[in-house]
């Protein structure tokens, strides 16, 4: 590939082209993985969201890379399989600095049934299987093994002692942030040429015509497209004729560390009278745990942003407490999200038993050149992508090189050792989880902008609130964050939790500033 003028993500369509190879609808983690792919083939490439990076689905996830446990339960072997191979890319060379092994305990207990032992233990090996296909080095991901009732206590204190057998211990991926994994990917594809550009609303697709508004200014232009990927998950059906989605709402809360203290383990509960639903207590970074998550089938206008129900958040919290020594409570919880998978309608029945392969749909008629790519999950999304832009190629008849995203590691990707090395030499181990080998830049774009001393940038912006004001600082100069909503909520998550929130406000309003950006009101 020929040398390309590295971009930054820009909010609105000043300056924006009129004429591209590939033009992307939607800046989730397919869109921005379509937006990488297409480009790093030598096409044009203008991707756009009409509100931001990461605004759907994609920051509502578990914030897991997993190989696939769950799928294998349905019998749905190639997703599972897809599943763990994609998890090796990402945490070998897309996105180690990202991506970390967790460990995981499936609790046993006199109230087991022998079908929920037998089937959580062949689960595991057939995902032990899939671990080893996928071809991991052991300090990537370890075997899984059966560990005694001391030692399940001794990772998970929290778990209840009485009738407690032992556990099945396995690891998994867990990303840092998924939003994180989002902006990433599109700050990679727009430092290899592509435009990628936040509150630009599609209002038409005719053919090869795409009429767009900037939510910025209200100004409308006309974009040429050789081919058009819609990437705009549980909106997809509103650009695509023909196509039915069925979504489905995951539900997360947010609880405090004190909680459940002394996690050094994921815990999944069994969800009871079921043999292969879970309900998963999972550690964060930043000390807070999430616990979810639910399948419930969602009828009627798809809301921006979902909202978690109080039946959702009872039935996590009931099944977890079923676990623990401590039952949880209401008050516990000081944080709720929910988001919607964008599930092709199938057969009739639960959405938990839909399939979570992705389908590449492609239009007919003067829509021929417009490829849908929906379905899927977070894992698989350099897949999908991969896919979408090979149906956009064959359906325009573009000429482009091969798909290269597999050996292409993102921005800040560095071997662990490296990372490790950077910590050592004093570099702020936060800012190394969220941004890898970048995370001195990070400081440094700070540090010019304001004149500030490193332990003013460096200082949480909050009491609580681990977030500091140089990663405020960057997210609006570098990653195209145009107000404190997008700082709070998606550059950093904040927002997840919103007393949190409320407390970083000003200092969002402070970086927008820094960076020459107007704050508005988030």
């Amino acid at each position: 590939m020929s040398p390309v003028e590295a971009r930054r993500i820009t909010p609105g369509l000043a300056d924006a082209p009129a004429q591209v190879d590939v033009l992307v609808v939607g800046l989730g983690i397919t869109g921005a993985g379509a937006a990488l792919d297409a480009v790093t083939r030598g096409l044009s490439v203008l991707a756009v969201d009409a509100h931001d990076l990461a605004f759907g689905t994609s920051r509502w996830s578990s914030k897991l890379v997993h190989g696939g446990l769950r799928y294998l339960a349905h019998g749905q072997v190639g997703v599972a399989h897809e599943s763990a191979v994609e998890r090796g890319v990402l945490m070998r060379t897309t996105a180690p600095h990202l991506v970390r092994a967790m460990p995981y305990l499936v609790p046993v207990t006199d109230a087991s049934s022998p079908v929920q032992r037998t089937t959580t233990g062949a689960g595991i090996r057939a995902g032990d299987w899939l671990r080893r296909a996928a071809r991991p080095p052991a300090d990537v991901l370890p075997r899984p093994r059966r560990v005694t009732a001391t030692e399940a206590l001794r990772l998970a204190p929290p778990l209840r002692a009485a009738g407690l057998r032992g556990a099945h211990l396995s690891w998994d991926g867990q990303l840092e942030d998924d939003a994180r994994l989002v902006t990433t990917v599109a700050r990679t594809a727009a430092a290899r040429g592509a435009h990628v550009r936040t509150r630009a609303r599609v209002l038409s697709v005719d053919g090869r015509e795409v009429v767009l508004r900037d939510e910025l200014t209200g100004a409308t232009t006309t974009v040429h497209a050789r081919a058009v990927v819609n990437a705009a998950g549980v909106w997809a059906d509103t650009l695509t004729e023909g196509l039915r989605l069925r979504p489905s709402r995951g539900t997360h809360l947010v609880l405090r560390e004190e909680a459940l203290p002394g996690l050094a383990a994921a815990v999944f509960a069994p969800v009871p009278g079921s043999t292969s639903r879970f309900v998963m207590v999972l550690p964060q970074p930043d000390g807070t745990r999430y616990v979810g998550l639910t399948d419930e089938p969602v009828d009627g206008p798809v809301p921006d942003v979902p909202e978690p129900t109080e039946p959702e958040i009872g039935f996590l919290l009931d099944v977890v407490s079923a676990t623990m020594s401590r039952s949880l409570h209401r008050d516990d919880v000081v944080g709720a999200f929910a988001g919607l998978r964008p599930l092709l309608e199938g057969a009739p029945g639960s959405t938990a038993d839909l399939s979570r392969r992705h389908a590449v749909l492609t239009g007919a008629g003067t829509a021929r050149t417009v490829v849908t790519v929906v379905g899927g999950k977070l894992t698989t999304y350099r897949r999908m992508a991969e896919d979408a832009v090979d149906a956009a190629v064959a359906a325009a008849g573009l000429v482009a090189g091969p798909c290269v995203t597999t050996r292409l590691p993102l921005l800040g990707a560095a071997p662990r050792e490296e990372l490790s090395g950077l910590v050592a030499r004093g570099v702020p181990a936060r800012l190394v989880r969220r941004y890898g080998a970048d995370a001195p830049s990070v400081l440094a774009t700070a540090r010019s902008l304001t004149g500030m001393p490193d332990a003013e940038l460096l200082a949480p912006v909050a009491d609580g609130v681990p977030t500091c004001l140089a990663e405020l600082v960057f997210g609006a100069a570098e990653e195209g964050a145009a107000d404190a909503g997008d700082l709070l909520d998606r550059r950093t998550r904040v927002g997840l939790v919103p007393t949190d929130r409320a407390l970083a406000l000003p200092a969002a309003e402070r970086a927008l500033d820094l960076a020459g950006r107007t704050p508005t009101p988030a």
